[in-house]
């Protein structure tokens, strides 16, 4: 049976593969994004053209009926709108909302913090009072490996403590998860959180590394490799998390009725919430990733060996037992299966990049 969703940063790299995704198997789905211009926002607009979205028709708080797809729309709109959205909401009694807009970036968020607060906390408010007041059915939303800080004990489980944060963005995160528990206990909203471990693929942002990587190995020039590449990351391919998030949009968080307040489970609660982590629990070493990636290019890569940079860590791993338990999944495109059709697609997209600037 189809479901009517929301899916907000409907522009941004997961987004647009989610709204593939769900239209694909029949859903009508709603995106929303207000195509900011924190990454090249020609990127944004070439993901809505694939969806059917016409540039020159976008406008602030209107929407626009995909030419490709008969049930999807798009709208710009800033989640900071409280008014507009909670107006959206109450017109299309949504089933689902999935809440992947965020200010992104551990590094950016050092520069600019006022926009993670705004656009993280302030926006992630507006969208549990309108799941609050438009009786949405299951708010699916965008966390990140970043919350683990400092935590050392890998691989990281959505059982562990989560309050040493290292960076204001993963802080934000790390406060999305406690509103949203404080509203599945309040108002009975289930909430499920997603903790993202470095997704990659076609599409992707121009700001993450592996992007920067492919960039740099093209155009002969060096890379920047942090903590002299003894860096671990658990990248994980977009294909796979669009089935994790559809997984687990699908089943609804429920009250753990045994939950023990005397030695609680992180992940759930009484209230009707859940946390997953969604990684591919094979964490890979930075200098064999780019190595990898300038195999398939087949080019030789130069490096420039930097010291660590702040706010960063040194190693992400996901532990997916929860995926696993509940919906006897795990992500598992290989890193080479994944690098090789994200750099066909980069090239492609920046050859046709170049043809039209010619």
């Amino acid at each position: 049976m189809s479901k009517k969703i929301l899916v907000t940063g409907s522009a941004g790299f997961i987004g647009f593969h989610l709204v593939n995704a769900l239209i694909s198997r029949g859903d009508i789905v709603v995106g929303l994004d207000n195509i900011n211009d924190y990454y090249d926002v020609n990127l944004k607009y070439a993901r809505l053209a694939e969806c059917g979205i016409d540039k020159s028709k976008i406008e602030w708080n209107h929407q626009v009926v995909s030419e490709k797809f008969q049930d999807y729309r798009f709208i710009k709109m800033n989640l900071e709108d409280k008014h507009a959205l909670l107006t959206l909401c109450k017109s299309e009694n949504f089933d689902v909302i999935v809440n992947l807009a965020a200010q992104a970036g551990v590094r950016y968020s050092i520069e600019n913090p006022d926009a993670y607060i705004q656009s993280n906390v302030v926006g992630f408010l507006n969208v549990l009072e309108a799941c609050r007041h438009c009786k949405i059915k299951h708010l699916v939303y965008a966390s990140s490996s970043s919350v683990y800080g400092l935590n050392e004990a890998i691989p990281f489980s959505v059982k562990h403590n989560v309050d040493h944060p290292v960076s204001l963005y993963a802080a934000t995160k790390k406060s999305n998860e406690l509103m949203a528990h404080s509203y599945s206990h309040l108002y009975q909203i289930p909430t499920s959180s997603l903790r993202f471990f470095t997704v990659y693929g076609p599409w992707g942002r121009p700001d993450m590394a592996y992007y920067l990587f492919a960039q740099a190995i093209k155009n002969d020039e060096p890379i920047k490799v942090f903590n002299n590449g003894k860096l671990k990351r658990d990248f994980t391919y977009i294909d796979d998390v669009v089935k994790g998030i559809i997984n687990v949009a699908d089943k609804p968080a429920l009250r753990d009725n045994e939950w023990d307040a005397t030695q609680p489970d992180i992940s759930r609660s009484k209230a009707p919430y859940r946390i997953y982590n969604i990684g591919n629990n094979k964490p890979v070493e930075l200098l064999d990733f780019i190595q990898t990636i300038a195999d398939v290019m087949l080019k030789t890569p130069r490096m420039i060996m930097l010291d660590m940079q702040p706010g960063d860590v040194l190693a992400t791993w996901a532990d997916v037992d929860e995926l696993i338990e509940m919906f006897n999944y795990k992500p598992d495109t290989s890193i080479e299966e994944g690098l090789a059709k994200f750099v066909s697609w980069f090239k492609s997209y920046h050859s046709e990049v170049v043809h039209e600037q010619l």
